[in-house]
């Protein structure tokens, strides 16, 4: 039975970007898209052009290449959430809740990963079809890094898990850390070779470049103030003008709160990272290692760390550490300074070569989660279906949130959509304000925990 439909859902926030999304300033500027401006009508909307709304707009595509499709986003393409992004596309398990990442269970970990692969090839398939530049897509793997017995000791339990899986992985030594990172801090690592490493601004924007040519309506700086029921399905209406729609995909991910969905059920989270000037080339000399990897911290409360080079924007290190539970889906500039400050720190204790190094580019970015690791991927109301609730996994879930709704909105069935629709609904949350006092003191906790990581 289809949930009941409402008089209509103003948004009660529109987001809001503390800092410069750095992914997207170290490229070259993009094309300015116009924003809606007057009436338009359109088979199917999507609200918002992160990873989600994008890949479900090329997933609808695919389907039926004659849906008028219009995508809208509040601010630019990859200003927002995607754009501050790490630009990992993870494809084994990775819950942030778990002391080192492995989800409920082998059976359901299995299903993720398949899951993530899709993902993955869905992603890899559009570089190609949409001529993605090479560099903003690379099968490249990713490394566990861990700098403590805790650590270590968190990365072998997870190569046990891996090993039940069947997937393959490799230990690393603190020599061989050195030799990829060139860091002497790290004691170890595990290294899996799925993980996609992409610039997620790049990615974002070829994407849209691509959907264009497609004929994807797309238009930037267009926020939706206020969905409400049409004659024939739903009306968004934006400063400029408005849409509507046979049927409407939310690509908001925790903004589907500010449109009254889940209220008390999900959890935001805005974390923060650094990333370095253009390193010159006697930095580079300096730190030595390998141009290109990426290192998530063997404690998902710990601190991740990723070097590009000029195929990405430039040689460079991005570096991210430490967040806040804010329900309010915002950072104040106190609070990223703050952050500033500490990244720095750690920075200079893995690459003390590079003290004079400077932070071009600081910024924060929202993560959404639910409790109990599920994302909302359903009919809210009849038409109008979410691809919501990243889960910390937000180019990875994203797209695969963004490609059930669009099978979704066609009436097409799936293993993706099966597996999104047995999930149960987000878990309640403490009331405001304990749920703030206990996150945050939550968070604190375990970030000294993981303070070495």
């Amino acid at each position: 039975m289809a949930p009941p439909r409402h008089a209509g859902h103003a948004a009660t926030r529109l987001p809001v970007f503390t800092g410069t999304a750095g992914w997207r300033a170290i490229l070259p500027p993009p094309p300015d898209r116009a924003p809606l401006l007057g009436e338009t009508g359109a088979d199917i909307a999507i609200v918002g052009a992160g990873f989600a709304g994008l890949s479900a707009a090329r997933r609808l595509v695919q389907i039926d290449p004659n849906l008028r499709i219009v995508l809208l986003d509040a601010a630019r393409i990859a200003e927002g959430g995607t754009g501050r992004n790490s630009g990992f596309m993870i494809d084994l398990p990775h819950e942030l809740a778990a002391g080192e990442y492995a989800g409920g269970g082998a059976a359901r970990d299995r299903v993720l990963t398949g899951l993530n692969r899709q993902a993955i090839a869905f992603a890899e398939e559009a570089v190609g079809d949409y001529a993605i530049p090479k560099g903003h897509f690379r099968r490249s793997g990713k490394i566990n890094a861990a700098a403590s017995e805790a650590g270590l000791t968190a990365n072998r339990r997870y190569a046990r898990h891996l090993a039940d899986l069947g997937e393959p992985h490799e230990m690393l030594d603190a020599q061989a850390m050195q030799a990829i990172t060139g860091s002497r801090y790290y004691r170890g690592g595990l290294f899996t070779p799925g993980t996609a490493m992409i610039q997620p601004a790049g990615y974002a924007l070829g994407l849209a470049a691509g959907l264009s040519r497609a004929g994807v309506a797309i238009h930037e700086r267009s926020p939706v103030t206020r969905i409400e029921p049409a004659a024939q399905g739903w009306r968004l209406a934006t400063p400029g003008g408005a849409v509507t729609a046979a049927k409407v995909i939310l690509a908001t991910n925790g903004h589907l709160e500010s449109f009254g969905f889940r209220p008390g059920r999900l959890m935001h989270i805005m974390l923060s990272a650094c990333m370095t000037e253009e390193l010159p080339p006697e930095a580079v000399a300096a730190v030595g290692g390998t141009e290109c990897w990426g290192a998530t911290p063997a404690d998902p409360m710990g601190t991740t760390v990723r070097r590009i080079g000029p195929a990405q924007g430039g040689n460079r290190i991005v570096i991210r550490q430490g967040g806040y539970y804010r329900p309010g889906m915002r950072t104040s500039a106190g609070d990223l300074a703050r952050l500033v400050a500490r990244m720095r720190r750690k920075f200079d204790d893995r690459f003390p070569m590079l003290r004079g190094i400077r932070f071009e580019h600081a910024w924060s970015g929202h993560l959404c989660l639910s409790r109990n690791g599920v994302s909302v991927m359903r009919e809210l109301e009849p038409g109008l279906i979410a691809a919501a609730v990243c889960n910390g996994l937000g180019s990875t879930r994203s797209t695969l949130t963004g490609i059930g709704a669009a099978e979704l909105a066609c009436g097409q069935r799936s293993a993706l959509g099966g597996f999104f629709a047995a999930e149960a609904e987000p878990d309640r949350l403490p009331p405001h304000p304990f749920d703030t006092i206990g996150a945050n003191v939550y968070m604190r906790w375990k970030e000294w925990q993981s303070r070495a990581e």
